[in-house]
């Protein structure tokens, strides 16, 4: 692994140098006032800070060292900055930790307790960082590509899982953008028809014209320009899954023709005479009310019973507590990856916007929205302004849920993601935001099967020492 990186912020060479050597485990950066370590922690995004109050032009006072020391925390709010400085006052010392300070050294500095202090900063700030990439990651999903902590979700996964093994036709409903692709290839992908043929058609994309041969196929000179036969889509998927995406679109003319394929299990193909068996299992979806539409005769009535043998509702993205923002860490992660750019998250207004936004396009606007950021971000925590959505409002519309324990715990769950939001991750940050203790706030974590909890359950993390800041 690489070495982590430590910036200096010291104007005294003498000094620099001796923590250069002191430091031999680290990739020492040196900045000697505050706006060369501005720039350099924007360019080099150190692991660590060592700062000197005592800078220019303020080198006999803190006024220099308080200011820079403020630009780093509201830069990255989860960086450990341990402060130094000769001027050994007692209120220097418990203004720094106030202000975010990880620790406080005074001058003339021990370098064996300096050491100490500065690795159990980094191991801090690597913890913070391992707490990270765990809340990006799915609770108890079963199904790959589907990163969830959300209870209604989850259960839309081990339905999707139990039916995997079952050959009904399944009736995905959803708004645009919830991932009813990904869960019928799930279907398909857990099931007995594994190793055969997926198929996806969109009814909405294909001209009326063309999607009667799109799905059943044509001999040669069935019409103009038909100049091969060829295999429709039915055809194709045979002894595999044919999903039909926004079946609600499909003309009502060509209902009747894929009714009687789902009744015999045969189809003919356009200008054909002889039938073709295909053993094929159908997985449709729809964001339009199907009932509805059957009812003012815009879809077959018959058709819908024989495709919705089980119908799975997934919820629309603005209704899975606390998903947008484990959603968008998983996904600016992804695309810092593929773009090689160092980033280490949102910063408190982002992330704050992005779990009270709507989403209307669901997780496929969002993960369009982080795309756009990460590629855009000029720092190494995207801004409100990189995401480019509103900031988080007080959300009025919903109905106030009158049972007070799920109310209550509900509230209870929201102001922790909240906190952890506007932390940056930090367990510490997040404790203090929301008045608690550590202990209390694991408790709170396990409790509420958040994800952050499992690094307390597999030791990464212990009790804060109540002796510490």
């Amino acid at each position: 692994m690489s070495k982590p990186k430590l910036m200096i912020v010291e104007d005294d060479p003498g000094l620099c140098a001796q923590y250069r050597w002191a430091f031999p485990n680290c990739r020492v950066v040196v900045a000697n006032d505050r706006k060369q370590a501005e720039a350099m922690a924007k360019r080099e995004q150190p692991d660590a800070v060592l700062l000197d109050l005592g800078l220019p032009p303020d080198a006999e006072g803190v006024s220099e060292g308080f200011a820079t020391l403020e630009m780093l925390r509201a830069g990255t709010p989860n960086l450990p900055v341990v402060v130094a400085s000769g001027q050994g006052q007692r209120e220097n010392a418990l203004r720094a930790v106030a202000l975010g300070a990880y620790d406080f050294c005074e001058k003339p500095v021990d370098v064996a307790v300096l050491r100490t202090v500065i690795e159990r900063a980094l191991r801090l700030r690597e913890l913070e960082e391992e707490n990270q990439r765990l809340a990006v990651a799915p609770r108890s999903s079963p199904i790959q590509g589907i990163v969830t902590a959300d209870e209604g979700m989850l259960k839309v996964c081990r339905t999707v899982e139990r039916l995997a093994g079952v050959s009904v036709p399944v009736l995905l409903l959803g708004e645009s953008g919830t991932g009813k692709e990904a869960l019928a290839r799930a279907l398909h992908e857990m099931g007995p028809r594994a190793g055969k043929t997926f198929v996806a058609l969109n009814c909405a994309a294909i001209p009326e014209t063309l999607l009667e041969s799109e799905l059943f196929g044509h001999e040669k000179g069935a019409f103009t320009g038909a100049v091969r036969q060829v295999a429709g889509r039915i055809e194709t998927a045979h002894g595999g899954t044919l999903f039909l995406d926004e079946i609600g679109e499909m003309p009502v003319a060509l209902q009747a023709k894929l009714l009687r394929f789902l009744q015999d299990q045969v189809i003919e193909r356009i200008g054909g005479r002889t039938p073709i068996r295909v053993d094929v299992r159908v997985v449709s979806a729809t964001n339009q009310p199907l009932e509805e539409q059957a009812e003012s005769g815009r879809f077959r009535g018959d058709l819908l019973y024989r495709l919705n043998a089980v119908t799975v509702r997934i919820p629309p993205l603005r209704e899975r507590v606390g998903d947008a923002l484990l959603l968008g860490r998983f996904f600016l992660a992804k695309f810092a990856r593929e773009h090689g750019r160092r980033l280490r998250g949102f910063d408190a207004a982002a992330s704050e916007a992005i779990a009270a936004h709507r989403w209307p396009g669901n997780v496929r606007e969002l993960e369009n929205r982080v795309r756009r950021a990460a590629l855009m971000s000029e720092g190494p925590l995207v801004t409100l302004g990189d995401l480019e959505i509103a900031p988080a409002a007080v959300d009025s519309d919903g109905a106030a849920d009158l049972d007070l324990r799920t109310a209550r715990l509900r509230a209870e769950r929201e102001a922790i993601e909240r906190a952890l939001a506007r932390s940056s991750g930090s367990l510490s940050a997040a404790a203090r935001l929301l008045g608690i203790s550590r202990p209390t706030l694991y408790s709170l974590l396990e409790t509420h099967g958040l994800a952050a909890a499992r690094l307390r359950a597999e030791g990464a993390l212990a009790p804060a020492d109540p002796d510490t800041v």
